[in-house]
């Protein structure tokens, strides 16, 4: 509605108004713009709803590329790069934490790596959390299965599987990833992917102390070695 004051305006006055609006908006809806694009950071730290779960969303990022560039250069190095981070788990998809959601969004998400002509070896995790009505078994057998259906030669390897399908369900959530390397990073672990192999098996030498090595190295006197004959005979 007009008030007084807009009604007795002369043509060229409301003409004048309503390009000073179209300066405003626009001006307006640059501002809203700028400030979205300071928003939409590389890196944003997304609320889990789990304990000890810190989800970050990504822009323009792969994130399978990316932590495994990370571990590769971890695994490399041997360097320890946090103290605080346990995994790492890219999350490249998400559905309802429903069995018939899963089965069907893993239809098409599996796609790029197991419909022929792709193939390869390949199992299955499963972590919940605040989740009690899926079932890991269930969960397990008919993923495998959908993998199956794409291409017959996908087999299962539960030693070293060319890949592997993280499947992480918080709440009513499933974080789906396909990830390589998954055994030789040890599971995605940071803490535990910088230790050596020879860190596993290598056990610490004993420990000897001055005395003793004294005492191996020191040669018997006459007087020792001919006590010890005498023992020797009365026993």
């Amino acid at each position: 509605k007009f008030s007084d004051h807009e009604e007795r305006l002369s043509g060229s006055e409301k003409e004048e108004d309503e390009d000073d609006v179209e300066v405003a908006v626009k001006k307006e809806v640059g501002q809203i713009r700028a400030s979205m694009e300071q928003k939409l950071r590389r890196f944003q730290s997304v609320e889990s709803g789990a304990n000890n779960v810190v989800f970050i969303r990504t822009q323009g990022i792969e994130p399978e590329n990316l932590v495994h560039h990370i571990l590769k250069d971890m695994h490399a190095t041997k360097k320890k790069k946090t103290r605080v981070i346990l995994r790492m788990l890219p999350i490249s998809g998400t559905c309802k934490a429903f069995m018939e959601d899963m089965k069907k969004y893993t239809e098409t998400f599996f796609e790029p790596w197991f419909k022929a002509p792709n193939k390869g070896s390949f199992q299955i995790v499963y972590k919940a959390r605040n989740n009690s009505h899926m079932s890991r078994e269930e969960v397990i057998k008919e993923l495998a299965g959908i993998v199956g259906s794409l291409n017959p030669e996908n087999k299962v390897d539960l030693n070293n599987p060319q890949y592997t399908v993280v499947v992480e369900i918080i709440k009513n959530v499933c974080c789906l990833s396909v990830v390589r390397d998954y055994v030789l990073f040890r599971k995605y672990n940071l803490q535990e992917v910088v230790k050596s192999n020879k860190d596993d098996t290598q056990q610490k030498p004993s420990s000897l102390t001055e005395e003793q090595n004294l005492k191996v190295v020191k040669p018997e006197t006459e007087a020792e070695k001919s006590s010890k004959e005498v023992k020797q005979e009365n026993k």
